[in-house]
């Protein structure tokens, strides 16, 4: 019985070592060899792993660039220097792009726009908005209970009044805040743009008036006193075209909402 015993655990070592070395030899002769000039790209990147590129993180963007011929410039958190390294790197030619922000179009905070409730849910954004539509008067505006800043790998945003707020010293426009706002209030605009209507009511002046005091409320005087085809109208809400450069910062003062501001 015990050399029954002594031969099957012999066997099944003599098994385990066929198998360990059958082992050992495909990964050294069936292994696929990666492209060095991955790993070389992937030191070039800022290590964020935002996703702001559209790839995974930033080893998947870097085996991209190599094997896919992806663009080179997709790395919002390294900038222009980073692209300008991938660049010379890969032999490629550099295409400037210009930086982006996130920016919060609202600015009603809890001193100007009123709450038809009290809200004492969950503190995320998308299930405030999912109790009656939430707990804001204005159905457009920012909620304030921080899904955004939660996400924000560089904690660029901050919550005041009851409002969301963009740094955009910090801001790497990986758009996670995009992609979780219930709302949609958050848009990428140019980083070197000042002037915006922090608003996105599409209500009617009157509407607009009762649920917040700075709310646009579609009078059209900025497309009248602001350079030319810089603000348009999307029906009763000012917007701005950003690749128009404002320089009649007077359209501040003629907004008589005040929802126009420099920042």
């Amino acid at each position: 019985m015990d050399n029954i015993i002594l031969q099957s655990f012999a066997w099944i070592g003599l098994l385990g070592l066929i198998i360990g070395a059958s082992l050992a030899v495909a990964a050294k002769y069936l292994a696929v060899k990666e492209d060095p000039r991955i790993g070389e790209v992937n030191e070039l990147l800022p290590a964020a792993n935002c996703g702001g590129c559209g790839y995974a993180g930033c080893a998947e963007y870097a085996k991209a660039i190599v094997m896919d011929h992806a663009e080179i410039n997709l790395c919002a958190p390294g900038g222009t220097d980073c692209m300008n390294a991938i660049a010379a790197f890969m032999g490629v030619r550099a295409t400037a792009t210009e930086k982006m922000t996130a920016i919060v179009l609202c600015c009603g905070d809890d001193e100007v726009a009123k709450r038809r409730f009290a809200y004492n849910g969950i503190n995320d954004c998308a299930a405030a908005h999912a109790t009656a539509g939430g707990d804001k008067a204005c159905t457009w505006g920012c909620l304030g209970y921080g899904s955004c800043a939660r996400v924000c790998p560089v904690n660029a945003i901050r919550i005041e009044k009851g409002i969301a707020k963009v740094d955009k010293t910090l801001c790497i426009a990986c758009e996670k805040c995009i992609a979780v706002c219930p709302r949609h209030l958050i848009k990428l605009v140019p980083a070197a743009a000042e002037i915006h209507v922090l608003c996105s009511s599409k209500d009617k002046g009157p509407a607009v008036k009762k649920a917040c005091s700075t709310g646009c409320i579609g009078c059209r005087l900025c497309t009248k006193f602001g350079d030319e085809g810089a603000f348009v109208m999307d029906g009763f809400l000012a917007k701005v075209d950003y690749s128009i450069p404002i320089t009649k910062e007077e359209v501040i003062e003629k907004c008589p909402a005040k929802c126009i501001v420099k920042d």
